[in-house]
């Protein structure tokens, strides 16, 4: 019953010209910055998808920083695109002096030379569940059909 409501406010809302969204807006929140760490949540068109770790904030240095806050492109990159990641992750791009940043599993800043990780639960410099929040992530994201073909992402510093 609630399948045939919801195909029957779609057309609906076509025929009065509402459409859905032509993107996917990601939005990272960064609410815990030390000197080891950077923890955030991560939300999906305004709706908490999952917790997330990245470096510490050190002038956007390659390979030791976290990227700077702003807007940027997301790409989905499929696990035949990496030499090193053997599964679907996100990649950010346009990064100022930086290159290939992704979102992909991983529990500690030791995982990351800048990317960002996420996972389901956290603590002082660590993400626990990862793979469980990444595939979480990647299949939200995938399920959204071809409106993930256009992602934004926000990061905001608190």
């Amino acid at each position: 019953m609630i399948s045939k409501a919801k195909i029957l406010i779609k057309k609906l809302a076509k025929k009065v010209g509402l459409c859905e969204p032509s993107s996917t807006n990601l939005l990272l929140i960064r609410d815990e910055m030390t000197q080891d760490s950077t923890l955030g949540k991560l939300y999906i068109d305004g709706e908490y998808e999952c917790e997330t770790l990245e470096l510490p904030w050190l002038d956007n240095k390659q390979s030791v920083s976290c990227i700077p806050d702003g807007s940027y492109n997301v790409k989905i990159r499929s696990a035949d695109e990496s030499r090193n990641y053997k599964y679907n992750h996100l990649i950010v791009q346009e990064v100022p002096n930086r290159s290939y940043i992704l979102f992909h599993i991983g529990n500690t800043t030791k995982d990351s030379r800048g990317c960002i990780l996420s996972g389901k639960t956290r603590k002082k410099n660590f993400v626990g569940l990862s793979k469980k929040a990444h595939n979480s992530l990647m299949d939200n994201l995938i399920n959204k059909g071809e409106r993930a073909g256009n992602i934004n992402l926000i990061i905001k510093n608190r």
